[in-house]
């Protein structure tokens, strides 16, 4: 069993991660501004079905393979560059049709982004491979399972954070509807952003 004292340190130590804004936050409020409250959602849905597949790979130690082998961190970086740029061009290239904004995307098409963008950003793998094992105690149990728990307790407090993004963008993005120009050029500049920040992410 987890000891209570170390459960409230993580709870602690990942609330003030959660809240300082982060690469998530920046796709979430994109995708709000862009299309409204509703995608903002689903994207904020999908990352966090993204930190899933991040917590079973560190469960599982494929966290590990990622941050010690090179040519692994390697593929997957730039595997999330490339998307990230394409969402950013995608965004630049977009017409409008006589002022208004162009046709939304299907929710899920925005969840499966959501979830793409946090599968394919290494700095994730490597937060859950830095981050989580200081908390994880042998006498404690099943590693693993330790794990697990911790992650999805970060995943809970990472949802709640992004919900709340989500939710602001939406809010602001049907005000602004009508300046759908400006509103792609936002998304653009933060999809191309996040992949420079991708880009120049350092292993450790």
């Amino acid at each position: 069993m987890i000891q209570p004292t170390t459960f409230v340190l993580f709870v602690t130590a990942s609330l003030a991660l959660v809240l300082i804004p982060g690469p998530n936050h920046l796709y979430i409020t994109a995708r709000g501004l862009a299309q409204g409250r509703a995608a903002g959602l689903a994207s904020a849905f999908g990352v966090e079905a993204g930190t899933l597949v991040h917590i079973a790979a560190a469960a599982a130690g494929l966290s590990y393979v990622i941050a010690q082998s090179a040519t692994l961190f390697a593929v997957v970086k730039w595997a999330g560059v490339a998307y990230l740029v394409y969402l950013g061009v995608r965004a630049f290239t977009g017409k409008e049709t006589q002022g208004v904004a162009p046709p939304p995307q299907p929710l899920r098409k925005v969840f499966l982004e959501g979830v793409l963008v946090n599968v394919l950003n290494p700095k994730v793998a490597l937060f859950f491979l830095a981050f989580l094992p200081h908390f994880v105690r042998p006498e404690a149990g099943s590693p693993a399972l330790q794990v697990v728990v911790f992650g999805l307790t970060l995943l809970l407090l990472g949802l709640i954070s992004d919900i709340v993004y989500a939710c602001t963008a939406g809010a602001l993005g049907t005000r602004l509807t009508a300046r759908a120009r400006t509103l792609r050029y936002v998304s653009g500049f933060v999809y191309l952003g996040l992949g420079v920040a991708t880009a120049f992410a350092g292993r450790k």
